[in-house]
C-alpha cells in the first residue's frame, strides 16, 4: 500500500520532474506540482506527472483573489483532474466557496499559515498570533465555507483535528527525516511525529527529490511510516 506521502516535485525541467514521479509512484499516493512546474509548462503538467501509475496529483497553487477569479481558475484547471487543488483559507469564507462550487470533483484544500511564517513573522504582517490560534480560526472559516482539506504545520495537527473532526484531511507540509536539513521552513516535524499527532498526508521534497535515490528516499521514509501505523492496524 503507498505511504500518505505527497512528493513536491520542485524539478528544474519537465523531464526531471516526470523521472521523479515515476521513481517515486510505487512508494506514494501522491506526487505535488507548484506554482514554478505549473507556470513554465501549463496544466498539462499534472498528466505527464500522472503518467501511467495510480498516483494521485496535488496542484499546489494556492490560490488567492477575488472570488470570481478563483472560481474560474478552479474551474479551469479541474478539467486536468487534480486530485486536491489548494487555495489560501485567508482569501476568505466567498472565495473558499467559490473554489469549491467550480471543481466539485477536486477536493479543494486551505491553506491555514504557512510553514514558513513563525509568529514574529505573522506579527509583521500584522496577522495575529500564535501561530497555532491564527490557523485554528482559519481551519474553522475554511472548513464552514465547504473546504474538504486544510494545509497546516504538523504543530497544529493536533488542535485541528479536534476542531474540525476526522472526516476532513490534513496535509502537513514542513515534514523533514530526522537529521534532514530544515530548509526554509520554520515549524517541522519528522514523517512519524506528524503521522501520530494525526495528519493524513505528509508533503516532503527535498529529502526525497535531492537524494541520489529519490525512489530509494521515498521507500525508506514509507517503511518507517509503515513501523508506525503497525500496533493500530
Amino acid at each position: 500500500m503507498a505511504a500518505p506521502i505527497a512528493v513536491a516535485i520542485d524539478a528544474p525541467d519537465i523531464e526531471t520532474a516526470a523521472r521523479w514521479a515515476s521513481e517515486v509512484a510505487p512508494h506514494v499516493s501522491t506526487v505535488k506540482v507548484g506554482l514554478e512546474l505549473y507556470l513554465r509548462y501549463g496544466p498539462e503538467v499534472v498528466g505527464t506527472l500522472r503518467g501511467g501509475t495510480k498516483t494521485s496529483v496535488f496542484l499546489d497553487l494556492k490560490l488567492h483573489d477575488i472570488p470570481a477569479t478563483v472560481a474560474g481558475a478552479a474551474r479551469n484547471v479541474a478539467r486536468f483532474k487534480p486530485s486536491i487543488l489548494t487555495v489560501h483559507a485567508a482569501g476568505g469564507r466567498d472565495m473558499i466557496a467559490a473554489a469549491v462550487e467550480a471543481a466539485p470533483q477536486t477536493t479543494i484544500a486551505a491553506v491555514t499559515v504557512l510553514t514558513s511564517l513563525d509568529d514574529s513573522a505573522l506579527a509583521e504582517i500584522g496577522l495575529a498570533g500564535p501561530a497555532g490560534d491564527a490557523a485554528r480560526r482559519l481551519a474553522v472559516l475554511a472548513v464552514e465555507a465547504g473546504a474538504r482539506a486544510l494545509v497546516c504545520s504538523p504543530h497544529e495537527v493536533a488542535s485541528l483535528r479536534a476542531e474540525v473532526g476526522p472526516d476532513v484531511m490534513l496535509i502537513t507540509p514542513g515534514v523533514r527525516p530526522a537529521g534532514a536539513d530544515r530548509g526554509d521552513q520554520a515549524r517541522v516535524a519528522t514523517p512519524e511525529e506528524a503521522i501520530a499527532a494525526g495528519a493524513d498526508l505528509l508533503v516532503i521534497g527535498r529529502p526525497i527529490t535531492r537524494a541520489a535515490d529519490p525512489g530509494a528516499a521515498a521507500a525508506k521514509i514509507a517503511a518507517a511510516l509503515r513501523r508506525v501505523e503497525a500496533p493500530s492496524a
